[in-house]
């Protein structure tokens, strides 16, 4: 049997129509026989796409994968709705007949980038003292839900189907953590006065890790059982490549990795993410040079490298205190020469 060790990092997966994302991290257990497994970012049964396993020590990053920002193409059916949002329920609403063109369709769905407010739906995870929703959903009940804030950071119309007997639309959509896709649609058709549902969902993109990186379970058993496996799996320090990079001389990095904070002369952060484009190098202060659209000015994550290549972990740059402090160290200063 093979080490932690061995499957250390971030196994990108394309998780299949009819599988919770627990089964597939249940199949990933039962064929490394390492427990310390987890996803970053649960997807619906009915969902497909990018589902990252984060295998061993990076099971403490899945914090900063599942909040990054994700990516999903959804498609959408104008004039009739569910009990659960999407083409798996029940219909609990239809419209005799849906007058729309392309523009107004379009007009309607560029309305929703940017900061938005969603209330979950009843069949979700979410908890109400103590039970969850769509524990509550399948007794018959509906309760009163709080909306809450999520970011559109970008929404296109690819596709707009006009024929047959509802329009249909393929929606392009990339948004913050907790953001319900179902709910998105459904409100996309409220605002155009018609009701609608998800009719599938395919998220494309997760942390960075786009589907065409994703594998198969099948696949992943597959390269397990001939020792390919290794070559999918993305190390620690690459899965986190959205955090600006940090390199510091051995000796300082050395003191950081054991939990000492630096105090550094300054980290400059450009007006335009785009100047920061590289990877930034220390001068004799410990000086860099980069930007994280993340974050604001004054807390800044980055990923810390000793200047031998060594990823420490993630560390936290404070801009008033010109401090920076461990975060998540996933290599002891005792690990460097």
């Amino acid at each position: 049997m093979k080490k932690e060790s061995d499957f250390e990092g971030v196994l990108p997966m394309h998780k299949p129509a009819g599988w919770t994302s627990h089964d597939v991290v249940a199949k990933m257990r039962r064929l490394t026989g390492i427990r310390r497994i987890g996803h970053a970012g649960t997807l619906d049964p009915d969902a497909t796409g990018v589902l990252p396993l984060c295998l061993g020590r990076a099971t403490r990053l899945i914090e900063y994968i599942q909040n990054h920002p994700k990516e999903y193409v959804a498609e959408l059916i104008i004039g009739f709705s569910t009990d659960t949002l999407d083409t798996s329920g029940t219909v609990i609403e239809r419209a005799e007949r849906v007058e729309l063109d392309r523009e107004r369709i379009e007009e309607a769905v560029s309305r929703f980038s940017g900061l938005i407010e969603q209330v979950p739906p009843m069949y979700s995870a979410v908890r109400h003292q103590g039970k969850r929703l769509y524990e509550l959903a399948r007794e018959g009940r509906e309760v009163e839900r709080a909306p809450r804030r999520v970011f559109i950071h970008d929404i296109e119309a690819e596709r707009i189907e006009l024929g047959g007997e509802y329009p249909k639309v393929r929606l392009r959509v990339l948004c913050s953590k907790g953001t319900y896709i179902r709910v998105l649609c459904a409100d996309i058709g409220r605002a155009l006065g018609y009701p609608a549902v998800m009719s599938s969902l395919v998220r494309t993109a997760a942390g960075g890790i786009t589907l065409d990186r994703c594998i198969s379970p099948e696949e992943a058993e597959l390269r397990i059982r001939d020792g390919t496996i290794a070559q999918f799996i993305i190390r620690p320090e690459d899965a986190l490549g959205f955090m600006p990079k940090l390199v510091l001389p051995e000796a300082m990095a050395r003191r950081a990795a054991q939990g000492q904070t630096l105090k550094l002369e300054r980290l400059l952060v450009p007006d335009k993410p785009e100047e920061a484009a590289g990877t930034p190098s220390p001068d004799g202060g410990g000086r860099a040079v980069f930007a994280d659209p993340e974050h604001d000015r004054e807390k800044i994550r980055v990923r810390l490298f000793a200047d031998s290549g060594k990823f420490c972990g993630v560390f936290t740059y404070f801009v008033s205190a010109g401090s920076l402090r461990p975060e998540k160290v996933l290599m002891g200063g005792d690990a460097l020469p």
